[in-house]
C-alpha cells in the first residue's frame, strides 16, 4: 500500500471536512501527532482506527486503503486489490524478520570467532589490536543493520490501548527487550510498556 498517497488522502478528507488535526485525534481518542504521522506517510492506521476514522471521515475502508474515492465500478477490484497488498506486505515483513535474525546470529558468530582467534592464537600485539578492533566494528555493524531490518519487520503492539505502531529508531535502540518484547512509549496512549513485536497486522 502506498503510505504517501494514503496519508495525503486522508489529509484532504479531513480538510473537505473542515476538521484540524486535532480535532480528528479528539474524535479517535489519540493524539494529533499520530494523525500527523499518518499524513506524512509515515504509518497507517491500526485496524481497529479504521473504520472509525472512515465514519469520521464519511468514506469506506477501500476508499481510506486505496488512497481515493473508489467508484462502485471499481470497488471489487480495488477491495481485492487492497487485500493483495495487504498479504503481499505481511509476507514482506516475515521474510526482514527472518532476514533481521540471520544477520543477528552471522554477527555473533563473526564477532566470537575474531575474539578468539585474537585471544588464543599467537600473533603480534599490533595484529591482535587490529583484530579486537575489527571485532567490535563487525559487532556494531551487525546490530545496527539486525535493528534496522527489525524495526522495518512489522509493528510493536501498545499492551495498554493495543495500538500497532513503529518506533524511531532512538526510542527502538534505548528501549529494554526481550526477544519479543520491547520496553516502548505508545504514540497513542503515552504509556510505557513492553511492546509485543508483530510481524502481521
Amino acid at each position: 500500500m502506498d503510505q504517501i498517497k494514503i496519508g495525503k488522502f486522508i489529509a484532504k478528507s479531513r480538510k473537505s471536512r473542515n476538521l484540524t488535526q486535532k480535532q480528528l485525534a479528539e474524535t479517535l481518542s489519540i493524539s494529533d501527532k499520530t494523525i500527523s504521522k499518518w499524513e506524512c506517510g509515515k504509518g497507517l492506521p491500526e485496524v481497529s482506527l479504521m473504520l472509525p476514522l472512515c465514519a469520521a471521515l464519511d468514506i469506506t475502508v477501500n476508499d481510506l486503503l486505496s488512497g481515493e474515492k473508489v467508484s462502485l465500478t471499481d470497488y471489487q477490484r480495488k477491495a481485492e486489490g487492497n487485500m493483495m497488498n495487504l498479504m503481499k506486505e505481511n509476507e514482506e515483513n516475515r521474510k526482514i524478520f527472518i532476514l533481521s535474525i540471520m544477520v543477528g546470529v552471522i554477527t555473533i558468530i563473526a564477532f566470537c570467532a575474531l575474539i578468539v582467534i585474537a585471544s588464543f592464537i599467537d600473533l603480534p600485539t599490533i595484529v591482535r589490536i587490529i583484530l579486537i578492533l575489527v571485532s567490535v566494528g563487525v559487532a556494531v555493524a551487525g546490530i545496527a543493520a539486525a535493528s534496522m531490518l527489525d524495526i522495518k519487520s512489522g509493528y510493536f503492539e501498545c499492551p495498554h490501548c493495543k495500538e500497532l505502531f513503529v518506533p524511531s529508531m532512538d526510542e527502538y535502540v534505548k528501549g529494554y527487550h526481550t526477544f519479543t518484547r520491547r520496553r516502548l512509549t505508545c504514540p497513542k496512549c503515552g504509556k510505557t510498556g513492553m511492546c509485543k513485536h508483530r510481524i502481521v497486522r
